[in-house]
C-alpha cells in the first residue's frame, strides 16, 4: 500500500503484478451469490448470521490474498479452469482484491450490527453484496473494481 508520501505517479510506475484470469473472480461471485441468497433466504436467524460470518471469512482472506488465494479461488482452479480453455488474456489482480476488501466492509458491517443486536443488518447487507456479486457473475461487471480504477483516476488528477 502507498503511504501519504507516495505520489500516484510513483503508484503507477510500479510493476503490474502478474495476471490472472478474468473468469476466476467471476466464477467465486457466482458461488458467493449462490450463498449470499441462501443468507436472505433465511432472513435474520441464527443460521444466516452464521453463513454471513463464513462470507465474511471469505472476502477477509480474498481482501489479503486476492480473490484467486480464497476458497472459491481454489474451486475454479481445481474443478473449472482445466475443463476450459486458456483465458485468451490476464486481468491486473489489484482492482479484484479491491473488490474482496469492498465486500469485507459491507458484510462485515452486517455482520457486526447483527451481533450487537440488530439482526436485520443481516439480510440487509447480504441483499447489497448480492446486487455486487449477481452483477460480476452474470455481466462481467465488478462494482468494486470500478471503485479502485475511480480511485486511480481521482489520485492520479489530484497530483
Amino acid at each position: 500500500m502507498s503511504g501519504p508520501e507516495t505520489t500516484p505517479a510513483e503508484v503507477a510506475a510500479r510493476p503490474t503484478p502478474a495476471g490472472i484470469d478474468p473468469r476466476g473472480p467471476r466464477f467465486g461471485a457466482a458461488v458467493t451469490a449462490v450463498l449470499l441468497a441462501v443468507v436472505l433466504l433465511l432472513g435474520t436467524s441464527t443460521a444466516a448470521t452464521v453463513l454471513l460470518a463464513v462470507i465474511v471469512a471469505s472476502f477477509a482472506v480474498g481482501a489479503v490474498r486476492g480473490a484467486q488465494g480464497t476458497w472459491q479461488g481454489w474451486l475454479f482452479r481445481t474443478l473449472v479452469r482445466p475443463r476450459l480453455a486458456p483465458p485468451t488474456e490476464l486481468e491486473d489482480p489489484r482492482p479484484p482484491r479491491f473488490a474482496q476488501l469492498v465486500g469485507l466492509v459491507v458484510t462485515g458491517v452486517g455482520l457486526l450490527l447483527a451481533l450487537v443486536g440488530v439482526g436485520v443488518a443481516v439480510p440487509v447487507s447480504a441483499a447489497l453484496a448480492l446486487v455486487a456479486a449477481f452483477l460480476n457473475a452474470v455481466f462481467g461487471l465488478c462494482l468494486g473494481c470500478e471503485l479502485y480504477l475511480l480511485g486511480l483516476r481521482l489520485r492520479s488528477r489530484a497530483a
